[in-house]
């Protein structure tokens, strides 16, 4: 008998892709409205920070600290006025797929409070859950040693309510 795990796989698999119109009107009207380019960049985030990230993603400029806590709370700021409630890491195991790691913004704050965070450290580096072997096996997730890295080269952009 086949495990849970092939079963879902097997069902994904199976699942019919969703059909969806364009919104109406011109294209240019809405192209990389999703999408934190140059554009959004200039409305959430300071002329320095732009500098830094653009040396970054055309010279490979390594960014600091500072900039990646500006570059975070901009993002945040972007993706919440557009409706995002979690973000995600999407990156390439060794399965040959890809994989996303989400996490809400939401972090426990105070008793019973909570706040949203997205800061320059869950931007630029995080675990990922690297507890599957390519084959399906599995491995404590301390064994794995997995990180997920952010590419500024590539621009965050939201799908339906995930940054």
């Amino acid at each position: 008998m086949p495990s849970s795990r092939f079963r879902a796989v097997d069902e994904a698999f199976r699942k019919m892709p969703i059909s969806v119109d364009p919104p109406a009107g011109a294209t240019s009207e809405y192209y990389g409205c999703n999408v934190f380019n140059r554009k959004a960049m200039r409305e959430y985030l300071s002329e320095d920070t732009r500098r830094r990230i653009y040396e970054s993603s055309e010279q490979g400029v390594t960014l600091d600290r500072e900039t990646a806590e500006a570059v975070a709370a901009g993002l945040k700021k972007w993706a919440m006025a557009k409706g995002a409630t979690h973000y995600t890491h999407w990156f390439q195991p060794l399965t040959g797929g890809t994989a996303e790691k989400h996490v809400s913004f939401i972090e426990p704050f105070g008793k019973g409070e909570a706040i949203e965070e997205l800061t320059g450290k869950l931007l630029c580096q995080q675990e990922s859950d690297a507890s599957s072997f390519p084959n399906g096996g599995l491995r404590n997730t301390f064994e794995a040693r997995g990180y997920t890295a952010w590419d500024p080269s590539s621009p965050a952009f939201i799908i339906a309510d995930t940054l």
